[in-house]
């Protein structure tokens, strides 16, 4: 489980009488909620920063579920050349500092070369409740080639079991924030037309984005088109069928994620990425970003205002 399926337990309406039993199952909204927190740092990247300089990402997005807020995230990004870094940061905000002081992070390094994406180091570790959740991962062509996640998956008869094969050509959930495309980005369907397969370290499956539109939007630190994305979620192995959770979430037809050009970048970032759940709309809003240029000596992100 990790940071944001804790969070949203947490603040369930049933948590209150099945605590107990929310500890050993996830929700469909918290499955939500982790696919949202993946999906924040959806980043569109055209080409690599130009040689020898630096660019550097920072957003602030809030996390709300039927318009309450329970947790912040803040994204940083550095790309140079042909290599890129990026760190998440979550913590219980707003109505979820009522419940829970969870926090969580996650890290990841790796290289792009043409339209594709190379990840080489993963790290995830987060805290809710009572369990801890921790995930390192090294990569080489696209290959898991060393990895440790804890706490393991539970033994189940109907789970689809994760082979070799399930570790091969695959991006870690932050490598998948870059997708790149061939020359010069548009706002339209190259941003979205792709699948991105996904292994977090316990379960592989794939995220198939699809062109839905353009629209403009009008707000202070941006007026301008944003191309919308629907997606679908798809398990592929690691995980149970026939759980409710995860019926729900491949069934899930109310997923949207909106993405904004940066600047004068060849960069789209996620705006708005919302996804409908039995407890409401589950909505990742970016309250803040900040974009830099530097050179090759400038290594680090200054971090956007609180």
């Amino acid at each position: 489980m990790n940071l944001a399926q804790h969070l949203w337990k947490n603040i369930s309406p049933r948590a209150a009488h099945a605590r107990s039993r929310a500890v050993q199952r996830r929700s469909a909204t918290g499955r939500a909620a982790a696919f949202a927190l993946c999906a924040i740092a959806t980043v569109c990247v055209a080409a690599p920063a130009q040689a020898g300089e630096t660019v550097t990402f920072g957003g602030l997005y809030d996390v709300s579920v039927s318009g309450f807020r329970f947790a912040s995230a803040s994204l940083s990004l550095i790309i140079r050349d042909n290599a890129y870094s990026a760190k998440l940061d979550m913590h219980s905000a707003g109505l979820g500092r009522l419940f829970s002081s969870g926090r969580g992070e996650a890290e990841s390094s790796g290289w792009m070369r043409g339209n594709k994406v190379y990840p080489r180091h993963y790290y995830l570790d987060s805290t809710g409740g009572r369990i801890h959740t921790n995930v390192q991962m090294a990569l080489s062509q696209g290959r898991i080639r060393k990895l440790d996640a804890s706490p393991p998956l539970k033994k189940a008869p109907d789970r689809i079991p994760v082979t070799k094969r399930h570790q091969r050509n695959v991006l870690d959930p932050l490598s998948a924030i870059l997708m790149p495309v061939r020359g010069k980005v548009i706002a339209g369907r190259e941003a979205c037309n792709r699948t991105l397969p996904v292994f977090d370290g316990w379960t592989r499956y794939d995220v198939k984005l699809s062109y839905e539109g353009t629209k403009e939007i009008k707000r202070e630190d941006y007026s301008g088109p944003v191309v919308i994305c629907s997606a679908r979620w798809k398990p592929v192995a690691g995980h149970r069928p026939d759980k409710a959770s995860v019926k729900y979430m491949a069934n899930n037809r109310e997923i949207e994620i909106w993405l904004a050009p940066v600047a004068d970048l060849p960069l789209l970032t996620p705006y708005r990425i919302q996804i409908g759940t039995r407890s409401g709309t589950l909505v990742v809003s970016a309250r803040k970003i900040k974009v830099q240029h530097g050179t090759r000596k400038q290594a680090s992100i200054a971090p956007v205002a609180q």
